[in-house]
Protein backbone atom coordinates (compact mmCIF):
# COMPACT_ATOMS: atom_id res chain seq x y z
CA UNK A 1 0.00 0.00 0.00
CA UNK A 2 1.02 3.60 -0.83
CA UNK A 3 1.54 5.93 2.14
CA UNK A 4 0.14 8.65 0.80
CA UNK A 5 -1.93 10.62 -1.82
CA UNK A 6 -2.05 14.01 -2.96
CA UNK A 7 -5.07 15.88 -4.52
CA UNK A 8 -5.53 19.63 -5.48
CA UNK A 9 -8.41 21.61 -7.22
CA UNK A 10 -7.73 22.48 -10.90
CA UNK A 11 -6.35 25.90 -9.68
CA UNK A 12 -3.18 24.66 -9.40
CA UNK A 13 -2.49 25.17 -13.20
CA UNK A 14 0.15 22.38 -13.59
CA UNK A 15 0.30 21.05 -17.51
CA UNK A 16 -1.98 17.75 -17.62
CA UNK A 17 1.51 16.03 -17.80
CA UNK A 18 2.38 16.48 -14.36
CA UNK A 19 -0.77 15.53 -13.20
CA UNK A 20 -0.34 11.95 -15.22
CA UNK A 21 3.23 11.27 -14.40
CA UNK A 22 2.86 12.34 -10.50
CA UNK A 23 0.11 10.85 -9.82
CA UNK A 24 -1.21 13.66 -8.84
CA UNK A 25 -5.54 13.85 -8.38
CA UNK A 26 -7.19 16.35 -9.20
CA UNK A 27 -10.67 17.57 -8.42
CA UNK A 28 -12.13 20.24 -11.04
CA UNK A 29 -14.28 23.11 -10.36
CA UNK A 30 -16.60 24.71 -12.73
CA UNK A 31 -16.87 28.16 -15.11
CA UNK A 32 -20.23 28.81 -16.08
CA UNK A 33 -21.20 31.30 -19.02
CA UNK A 34 -24.63 31.75 -18.35
CA UNK A 35 -26.49 28.99 -18.89
CA UNK A 36 -23.72 26.73 -19.67
CA UNK A 37 -21.47 24.96 -17.43
CA UNK A 38 -18.12 23.73 -17.74
CA UNK A 39 -16.30 21.09 -15.92
CA UNK A 40 -12.69 22.59 -15.35
CA UNK A 41 -10.74 19.43 -16.89
CA UNK A 42 -9.53 20.17 -20.28
CA UNK A 43 -11.71 18.18 -21.85
CA UNK A 44 -15.10 20.34 -21.44
CA UNK A 45 -13.61 23.48 -22.61
CA UNK A 46 -10.15 24.09 -23.63
CA UNK A 47 -7.83 27.16 -22.00
CA UNK A 48 -7.51 28.27 -25.23
CA UNK A 49 -11.38 27.95 -26.25
CA UNK A 50 -11.93 29.41 -23.04
CA UNK A 51 -9.90 32.62 -23.45
CA UNK A 52 -12.06 33.05 -26.71
CA UNK A 53 -14.96 32.79 -24.97
CA UNK A 54 -13.82 35.14 -22.49
CA UNK A 55 -13.40 37.77 -24.94
CA UNK A 56 -16.10 36.92 -26.81
CA UNK A 57 -18.54 37.19 -23.32
CA UNK A 58 -20.55 40.43 -22.61
CA UNK A 59 -20.61 39.06 -19.12
CA UNK A 60 -18.08 37.80 -17.25
CA UNK A 61 -18.58 34.38 -16.11
CA UNK A 62 -18.96 32.83 -12.22
CA UNK A 63 -17.06 29.99 -10.73
CA UNK A 64 -18.29 27.10 -9.15
CA UNK A 65 -16.65 24.74 -6.49
CA UNK A 66 -16.58 21.22 -6.38
CA UNK A 67 -19.61 19.56 -3.66
CA UNK A 68 -17.89 17.56 -1.04
CA UNK A 69 -19.87 14.35 -3.12
CA UNK A 70 -16.97 15.09 -5.28
CA UNK A 71 -14.08 14.73 -2.90
CA UNK A 72 -16.35 11.78 -1.07
CA UNK A 73 -15.93 9.74 -4.62
CA UNK A 74 -12.30 10.53 -4.46
CA UNK A 75 -11.19 10.09 -0.59
CA UNK A 76 -12.87 7.02 -0.96
CA UNK A 77 -11.60 5.46 -3.89
CA UNK A 78 -7.86 7.04 -2.70
CA UNK A 79 -8.06 5.48 0.88
CA UNK A 80 -7.97 1.52 -0.84
CA UNK A 81 -4.66 1.65 -1.65
CA UNK A 82 -3.11 4.63 0.32
CA UNK A 83 -2.90 5.27 3.76
CA UNK A 84 -3.50 8.61 3.77
CA UNK A 85 -4.70 11.80 1.52
CA UNK A 86 -3.27 15.51 1.69
CA UNK A 87 -5.48 17.60 -0.02
CA UNK A 88 -4.37 20.64 -1.14
CA UNK A 89 -6.39 23.36 -2.10
CA UNK A 90 -6.95 27.11 -3.36
CA UNK A 91 -7.10 29.92 -0.43
CA UNK A 92 -10.54 29.67 1.56
CA UNK A 93 -10.25 33.84 0.98
CA UNK A 94 -10.67 33.26 -2.56
CA UNK A 95 -12.63 30.06 -2.52
CA UNK A 96 -15.04 27.57 -0.85
CA UNK A 97 -13.31 24.83 -2.16
CA UNK A 98 -11.46 23.52 0.51
CA UNK A 99 -14.95 23.84 2.57
CA UNK A 100 -16.44 21.26 0.22
CA UNK A 101 -13.04 19.14 0.95
CA UNK A 102 -13.72 19.52 4.84
CA UNK A 103 -16.88 19.05 4.58
CA UNK A 104 -16.53 15.52 2.51
CA UNK A 105 -13.74 14.37 5.30
CA UNK A 106 -16.27 14.97 7.52
CA UNK A 107 -18.91 12.60 5.97
CA UNK A 108 -15.74 10.07 5.44
CA UNK A 109 -15.26 10.45 9.25
CA UNK A 110 -11.19 9.38 8.87
CA UNK A 111 -8.17 11.39 10.60
CA UNK A 112 -6.23 9.99 7.72
CA UNK A 113 -7.09 12.85 5.26
CA UNK A 114 -5.51 15.93 5.99
CA UNK A 115 -6.96 18.99 3.80
CA UNK A 116 -4.88 22.60 3.64
CA UNK A 117 -5.78 25.21 3.53
CA UNK A 118 -2.58 26.40 0.72
CA UNK A 119 -3.37 30.09 0.94
CA UNK A 120 -2.44 30.68 -2.24
CA UNK A 121 -3.55 29.60 -5.74
CA UNK A 122 -2.62 28.99 -9.40
CA UNK A 123 1.06 28.45 -9.73
CA UNK A 124 2.01 28.76 -6.11
CA UNK A 125 -0.37 26.22 -5.49
CA UNK A 126 1.13 23.75 -8.80
CA UNK A 127 4.60 24.13 -6.97
CA UNK A 128 3.48 23.27 -3.54
CA UNK A 129 1.64 20.17 -4.91
CA UNK A 130 4.20 19.42 -6.59
CA UNK A 131 6.71 19.22 -4.15
CA UNK A 132 4.80 17.45 -1.72
CA UNK A 133 4.16 14.86 -4.31
CA UNK A 134 8.00 14.67 -5.10
CA UNK A 135 8.56 13.98 -0.87
CA UNK A 136 5.62 11.45 -0.82
CA UNK A 137 7.49 9.57 -3.71
CA UNK A 138 10.21 9.66 -1.78
CA UNK A 139 8.71 7.98 1.17
CA UNK A 140 8.50 10.71 3.99
CA UNK A 141 5.69 10.59 6.16
CA UNK A 142 2.38 12.94 5.98
CA UNK A 143 3.55 14.73 8.91
CA UNK A 144 6.57 15.83 7.60
CA UNK A 145 5.05 16.36 4.08
CA UNK A 146 2.61 18.85 5.83
CA UNK A 147 5.67 20.39 7.81
CA UNK A 148 7.07 21.37 4.41
CA UNK A 149 3.61 22.79 3.18
CA UNK A 150 3.54 24.85 6.22
CA UNK A 151 6.91 26.55 5.30
CA UNK A 152 5.87 27.18 2.24
CA UNK A 153 3.05 29.20 3.12
CA UNK A 154 5.21 31.62 4.41
CA UNK A 155 7.97 31.62 2.24
CA UNK A 156 6.75 31.11 -1.39
CA UNK A 157 6.62 33.94 -3.28
CA UNK A 158 3.85 34.93 -5.82
CA UNK A 159 3.65 38.02 -8.56
CA UNK A 160 1.56 38.69 -11.17
CA UNK A 161 0.92 41.46 -13.90
CA UNK A 162 -3.03 41.72 -15.28
CA UNK A 163 -2.97 43.68 -18.07
CA UNK A 164 -5.80 45.10 -16.77
CA UNK A 165 -7.61 45.43 -13.56
CA UNK A 166 -11.25 45.10 -15.22
CA UNK A 167 -11.75 41.39 -14.03
CA UNK A 168 -10.51 41.53 -10.53
CA UNK A 169 -12.46 44.33 -10.08
CA UNK A 170 -15.62 42.57 -11.51
CA UNK A 171 -15.25 39.48 -10.34
CA UNK A 172 -14.60 40.78 -6.79
CA UNK A 173 -11.20 39.07 -6.15
CA UNK A 174 -9.29 41.77 -5.79
CA UNK A 175 -8.85 41.70 -1.88
CA UNK A 176 -5.95 43.66 -0.19
CA UNK A 177 -5.45 45.69 -3.52
CA UNK A 178 -9.56 47.15 -3.50
CA UNK A 179 -8.07 50.32 -3.85
CA UNK A 180 -7.09 49.78 -6.96
CA UNK A 181 -10.49 51.31 -8.48
CA UNK A 182 -12.15 51.92 -11.53
CA UNK A 183 -10.84 55.10 -11.82
CA UNK A 184 -6.86 53.99 -11.61
CA UNK A 185 -8.06 50.92 -14.23
CA UNK A 186 -4.98 52.24 -16.28
CA UNK A 187 -2.12 51.81 -14.32
CA UNK A 188 0.10 48.33 -14.83
CA UNK A 189 0.11 47.17 -11.04
CA UNK A 190 2.16 44.18 -9.94
CA UNK A 191 0.22 42.38 -7.23
CA UNK A 192 1.13 39.44 -5.07
CA UNK A 193 -1.07 36.88 -2.50
CA UNK A 194 -0.86 38.10 1.34
CA UNK A 195 -2.68 36.00 3.69
CA UNK A 196 -4.71 34.36 0.91
CA UNK A 197 -5.91 37.40 -1.17
CA UNK A 198 -4.82 39.29 -3.37
CA UNK A 199 -2.99 42.03 -2.45
CA UNK A 200 -0.63 45.42 -4.62
CA UNK A 201 3.10 45.23 -3.99
CA UNK A 202 3.69 47.88 -6.50
CA UNK A 203 2.76 50.07 -9.35
CA UNK A 204 4.02 50.97 -12.53
CA UNK A 205 2.15 53.20 -15.47
CA UNK A 206 3.12 50.94 -18.80
CA UNK A 207 2.82 47.08 -19.24
CA UNK A 208 6.63 46.71 -20.88
CA UNK A 209 7.83 48.84 -17.38
CA UNK A 210 5.95 46.37 -15.26
CA UNK A 211 7.14 42.94 -17.20
CA UNK A 212 10.80 44.82 -15.98
CA UNK A 213 10.03 45.40 -12.73
CA UNK A 214 8.39 41.74 -11.79
CA UNK A 215 11.30 40.48 -13.11
CA UNK A 216 13.76 42.71 -10.88
CA UNK A 217 12.12 42.40 -7.84
CA UNK A 218 11.79 38.75 -8.64
CA UNK A 219 16.07 39.01 -8.63
CA UNK A 220 15.71 41.16 -5.51
CA UNK A 221 13.42 38.92 -3.70
CA UNK A 222 15.77 36.06 -4.18
CA UNK A 223 18.09 35.55 -1.12
CA UNK A 224 20.81 32.68 -3.04
CA UNK A 225 21.10 30.37 0.03
CA UNK A 226 19.46 27.30 -1.59
CA UNK A 227 18.26 25.67 -5.59
CA UNK A 228 15.54 27.36 -7.09
CA UNK A 229 12.25 26.76 -8.21
CA UNK A 230 10.22 28.63 -10.41
CA UNK A 231 7.42 28.67 -12.52
CA UNK A 232 6.30 31.03 -15.05
CA UNK A 233 2.89 31.29 -16.62
CA UNK A 234 0.48 33.23 -18.82
CA UNK A 235 -3.52 33.79 -19.10
CA UNK A 236 -3.57 34.51 -22.59
CA UNK A 237 -0.26 35.90 -23.25
CA UNK A 238 1.83 33.13 -24.96
CA UNK A 239 4.50 34.87 -26.42
CA UNK A 240 5.38 37.27 -23.18
CA UNK A 241 4.96 34.13 -21.24
CA UNK A 242 7.48 32.76 -23.39
CA UNK A 243 9.72 35.48 -23.23
CA UNK A 244 9.58 35.95 -19.56
CA UNK A 245 10.67 31.99 -19.10
CA UNK A 246 13.46 32.66 -21.17
CA UNK A 247 14.98 35.35 -19.33
CA UNK A 248 14.57 34.17 -16.30
CA UNK A 249 16.22 30.66 -17.00
CA UNK A 250 19.49 32.64 -18.79
CA UNK A 251 19.48 35.06 -16.10
CA UNK A 252 19.16 33.06 -12.53
CA UNK A 253 19.23 29.85 -13.91
CA UNK A 254 17.06 27.73 -11.17
CA UNK A 255 17.18 23.89 -10.24
CA UNK A 256 13.60 24.00 -11.91
CA UNK A 257 11.48 25.59 -14.04
CA UNK A 258 8.18 25.18 -14.99
CA UNK A 259 5.92 27.19 -17.78
CA UNK A 260 2.72 26.95 -17.11
CA UNK A 261 -1.10 28.49 -18.17
CA UNK A 262 -3.26 29.98 -15.92
CA UNK A 263 -6.41 27.87 -16.20
CA UNK A 264 -10.23 28.48 -16.59
CA UNK A 265 -10.75 29.43 -12.80
CA UNK A 266 -8.13 32.00 -12.23
CA UNK A 267 -7.85 33.30 -15.12
CA UNK A 268 -12.25 34.39 -15.08
CA UNK A 269 -11.25 36.23 -12.32
CA UNK A 270 -7.24 37.34 -13.58
CA UNK A 271 -7.73 38.10 -17.24
CA UNK A 272 -4.49 38.46 -19.42
CA UNK A 273 -1.76 37.96 -17.42
CA UNK A 274 1.75 37.15 -16.38
CA UNK A 275 2.74 35.28 -13.32
CA UNK A 276 5.80 33.91 -11.59
CA UNK A 277 6.16 31.84 -8.76
CA UNK A 278 9.13 30.76 -6.53
CA UNK A 279 10.58 29.27 -3.83
CA UNK A 280 14.36 28.49 -2.56
CA UNK A 281 15.18 25.26 -0.52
Amino acid sequence: MSKVAIVTDSTADLPEELYLKNNITVVPLSVIFGEEIFIDDKRDLTIDAFYKKLKDSSKLPTTAQPAPSDFVKVYRKLLEDHEKIISIHISKKMSGTPDSAEAAKKEIDSDNIIVVDSEVTTIALGLMVLKSCWMAQEGRPAEEIIARINELKTSINTLFVPHTLEYLQKGGRIGRAKGLIASLLEIKPILTLHLGEVSQYRTTRRWNQAKNEMLNSVQAMIKGKGKLYISVADADLEEEGNEMSEKINQLLKPEFILRSKIGCIVGTHLGPAIAIAFYEE
